[in-house]
Formats: structure tokens, C-alpha cells, sequence
């Protein structure tokens, strides 16, 4: 902050939390200020009893926290999606659970996470960020996906999310059931020419079969998202995989196609360090960019009641943030998904608010590692689309 005298730690040294607060005195106040005077502007200035003058009459910004429209972060709504490339980031919702194959409701999962994401700011204590500050944000609102009809829902799927790509914005994808992990990365393969993408799946599911009941489900993306010559499946790297849910089928996808898979057990006898070196290595192995796909139920069902398939015994919070952190702060990320929160299956929005915490915390470290906000377009990103992606189902 201008005219601020320099920070001095008290006894206690080069803590975590002395780092921290001489970060906050650099960032700067300017999106804040911005918002004031937006909020004045638009929403009116308050009654004349209101002693704080940058209050308008109207909730036109971040507070108060339980008042006006429920976007991502309370981020502008940009209706009009041709625009989209003018931002650093966009939400998209894809409110889709037709491929849900036992507890439906993920297709609340955008509103639910949209509605607590309210309670948070855009600042980060002990990572000295500030989104409103380093970052422009958007939320372009929900696909249309067509209930009971995952093929059509699936091509506007790849459609809605091949525009934001293409547009350079960085998109941030609000399932849904994983069956979206199908469409997302193939409306991001549309626009990498000859590039190659890396996947790297958070899930207690591998994910891989061919179809479930017929169809392609939720329990399917990633047998077909590796059949695009542009998403390579010895670069498909899949942390957290486990217990009673995995089906044999897909096992036997993941040997015969030799992916990449850590258990829990993995990751903590190995420790983060080595797990996240283990994703890169091999999710980055000729490749040009990284997609991360995080299923809310690679955390412990403990911690996210609200999931269609939750499976005790899976990583910790802090063990799942610390991992994806890690991996974004060292990898060219393309994309973000998270999947399978399911409100009407959660307890006081606590799932909700795990994925808030994910998505923010990737953004967060997109910042600090340099990649948002971006400078230019990446090289991996062609605007013509590609009609040929290798794969008949495609």
C-alpha cells in the first residue's frame, strides 16, 4: 500500500505468518476501490445515517457476504459470451447428472458451489493473494445441458467449453457428474492443433470403462477423453484411486492402456513431494499442457458428505490442496474441473465450500507461479478448431 512505512516481523522470524503479513503490504488496493466506486455508481449512495460512505444503498460488490446475485465469488456476470476473451478467468457451470449412475443431484453442484462461494473474499493470508487485485473474473452462467440425454448434453459441453479455450480466458468448470470430463477435455483438444494435453485426475475412481449401463457415464470420461490423439494415455495420471468402488473393467482399461495411478497409501508413504513429482513427470512426458480434473470424493467422505459416490478412507484436505497446489505452481495448466458435488447429499455446505476452496486456491497459485494473468495467448492454443480428433466416438 502506497506511503506505507516497511513491514517489521515481530520476535518469532521468517514464520509462515510474518511472511505473510509483509505480503499483504505490498498488494494493492486498486480492484477494491474500484468495486466502491462501482457499488456508488450503480447501487446509489447510502441514507444519511450510514457513517461509512462506501456503503451504497444497493449490494452492488463483495458485502455484505449473505446479500445479492449468487456468481462464482460474486464475479461479474458476463452475459454476453463473445466477450469472455477480455478476462483472465471464467466460471462455466455445467449443471449435468444424467450421467449419474446411483445418487443424482450434482446437477446443483454449480448453484451450490456458486452460493457459498459468497462467504469467502478474494484474499489469501498465507499465500498473499488477492484475486480482485491480480486477476479479472467472470462467471458466463450455465451451459444448456439437456436432462436425460448425456450425447447432446456432451456436445454442448464441448462447444461451450472449446469457445472459452479458444478465447484464451482461462476456464474453471463447475460440475456435474464426471461424465463431463468427456466433453471438457475434448472442447479443449478442438483447439491445440498438433498440440498434446496431460490429465491429471483427482478421484477415488478410476474412471476408465467403456460404458456403464449402456451408456457413457459418470464412471467413463477417461476411457474415451484417451482415444483423442491430442490426450495421450500414458499421460493420464490419476491420484487418490481406491477402496470398493473401482470397477474391474476399468482396471483392466488402465493396464492394457498403462496410465498412471497413486493410491492414498501411495501418496502419503511416498509424502507430497514425491507424488507430485511422480504426476508431472509423467503428465508432462510430450506433452504441452496440463488439465486437471479434481472429483470432489478423492477427499475423505468424511470431509464431503455431499457426493454422489463418497468412499471413506481418502486423502485429507490438507494433503488434497497441498497436491494440487504443487502441481499447478510447476505445470503449463490449460484447465480446471471439479466434479461431483452434489448438494442435496451435503451437510451445511461443507462439500460446496471444499470445492470453493479448491478452485481458489488453483487460482491462487496460477497467479503466483505467473501463468494468470496472461500476458499473451499460450502457444498451445490454435482459434481454428480441429474436426479430426482420432476417435469415432469423438
Amino acid at each position: 500500500m502506497t506511503g506505507s512505512p516497511p513491514f517489521q516481523p515481530p520476535d518469532g522470524g521468517d514464520t509462515e505468518a510474518n511472511r505473510a503479513l509483509a505480503r499483504e503490504a505490498q498488494l494493492p488496493l486498486t480492484g477494491w476501490q474500484q468495486e466502491v466506486d462501482r457499488g456508488l455508481e450503480f447501487g446509489l449512495e447510502a441514507a444519511d445515517s450510514i457513517r461509512d460512505r462506501s456503503i451504497p444503498t444497493f449490494s452492488r460488490g463483495e458485502l455484505p457476504h449473505y446479500a445479492g446475485i449468487n456468481t462464482f465469488l460474486k464475479a461479474p456476470y458476463l452475459e454476453d459470451v463473445r466477450e469472455v476473451g477480455n478476462y483472465d478467468v471464467a466460471i462455466v457451470g455445467v449443471p449435468h447428472d444424467s450421467g449419474t449412475t446411483y445418487r443424482p443431484g450434482t446437477r446443483f453442484g454449480p448453484q451450490g458451489i456458486r452460493r457459498i462461494s459468497a462467504l469467502y473474499t478474494p484474499y489469501n493470508f498465507e499465500l498473499g493473494v488477492d484475486l480482485r487485485e491480480q486477476i479479472t473474473l467472470c462467471d458466463v452462467g450455465d451451459i444448456f445441458t439437456i436432462p436425460a440425454n448425456n450425447e447432446k448434453s456432451f456436445d454442448q459441453i464441448s462447444r461451450g467449453v472449446a469457445h472459452v479455450f479458444a478465447s484464451g480466458a482461462f476456464p474453471i468448470i463447475l460440475g456435474g457428474d464426471h461424465s463431463i470430463g468427456f466433453p471438457t477435455v475434448r472442447g479443449v483438444c478442438r483447439h491445440l492443433g498438433d498440440k498434446k494435453v496431460g490429465i491429471i485426475h483427482f478421484d477415488r475412481h478410476v474412471d476408465t470403462q467403456e460404458t456403464d449401463l449402456d451408456e457413457r457415464m459418470h464412471t467413463c470420461p477417461w476411457f474415451h477423453a484417451t482415444n483423442m490423439k491430442n490426450a495421450p494415455a500414458k499421460n493420464l495420471v490419476q491420484l487418490g484411486i481406491g477402496g470398493w468402488q473401482v470397477p474391474r473393467p476399468g482396471v483392466k482399461v488402465c493396464r492394457d492402456r498403462a496410465t498412471n495411478i497413486l493410491t492414498v497409501t501411495d501418496i502419503t508413504e511416498m509424502g507430497i513431494d514425491a507424488a507430485v513429482e511422480f504426476a508431472l513427470e509423467r503428465a508432462l512426458d510430450g506433452t504441452d499442457c496440463v488439465y486437471i480434473s479434481f472429483d470432489i470424493d478423492c477427499i475423505d467422505a468424511g470431509f464431503v458428505p455431499g457426493t454422489g459416490w463418497p468412499e471413506p478412507g481418502g486423502l485429507l484436505p490438507r494433503e488434497a490442496l497441498a497436491l494440487l497446489g504443487k502441481i499447478v505452481g510447476r505445470a503449463p495448466v490449460c484447465g480446471l474441473e471439479i466434479v461431483e458435488v452434489s448438494p442435496p447429499f451435503d451437510i451445511s455446505d461443507v462439500t460446496s465450500l471444499m470445492a470453493t476452496r479448491v478452485i481458489c486456491d488453483a487460482m491462487a497459485h496460477l497467479v503466483l507461479s505467473g501463468q494468470l494473468p496472461r500476458r499473451e495467448r499460450p502457444g498451445y492454443i490454435h482459434t481454428e478448431p480441429q474436426p479430426d480428433l482420432g476417435s469415432d466416438w469423438v
